[in-house]
């Protein structure tokens, strides 16, 4: 009788893409914003050009991981929509290694020079787009200033205390839809709660509106910075 299968890890160089809004030659923010499951990064960054300037620079990485979102018997290959995902359950650790690392390099790439000249680095993290930037603050080299969680949660495994900035020095604020049909008021208040314990400001912004980014919440936003 055969043997199971035994699973085994290669490492690969691949071509990654992302997207960008605005800044000039020394931006004094820049603002890497991660889409949600099954969208495109030149699609998601256009919600966010509102932010964009010569000052402000926009920054859109794509996951790794595309696919056709309807079946193959829905439409021919050249008019299916295609979106992306950062993880699925399958090799779940090594997903989200590689999506740090890769975020990490966009980083060094595009914001790290800023960062140094005092320009302040925040990241938004968009429904499944929020896992991914919470694990990047936590498992990640990147100096983020701030997390906004939009329209998702903090994955559960999080160690509020892990990372080189950690929570306690990366501000936190926590964006969401009166009718998001992902999150409701029960999870939010369930995720203060873990801020709470852990010692971990944070702020939150409601707007009238469900599972979408809201440019309405933009001025806000700001100023809560």
């Amino acid at each position: 009788m055969p043997d199971n299968p035994h699973a085994h890890h290669l490492r690969v160089q691949r071509t990654a893409r992302y997207y960008t809004l605005g800044g000039g030659i020394a931006p004094r923010a820049v603002w890497i914003v991660l889409h949600g499951h099954s969208q495109l990064a030149a699609d998601f960054i256009r919600y966010f050009r509102d932010l964009s300037s010569d000052e402000t620079l926009v920054v859109a990485p794509e996951a790794l991981n595309r696919y056709y979102t309807v079946s193959a018997d829905s439409a021919p290959a050249r008019d299916r929509p295609v979106g992306a995902t950062w993880m699925t359950r399958e090799d779940r650790a090594s997903e989200i290694a590689d999506y740090v690392e890769y975020l990490d390099a966009v980083y060094e790439e595009v914001a790290a020079s800023a960062a140094r000249e005092g320009a302040e680095v925040n990241v938004v993290g968009f429904s499944q787009g929020a896992a991914t930037a919470t694990r990047w603050v936590t498992h990640g080299k990147a100096h983020l200033n701030r997390l906004v969680l939009w329209g998702g949660l903090t994955p559960p495994e999080t160690d509020f205390t892990h990372g080189p900035g950690s929570f306690r020095h990366t501000r936190v604020t926590i964006v969401l839809g009166s009718r998001d049909h992902y999150v409701n008021d029960e999870m939010l208040m369930a995720e203060q709660a873990r801020f709470d314990a852990a010692r971990v400001p944070y702020d939150v912004i409601r707007f009238d509106g469900g599972h979408i980014v809201n440019r309405s919440v933009f001025p806000q936003l700001m100023s809560a910075g």
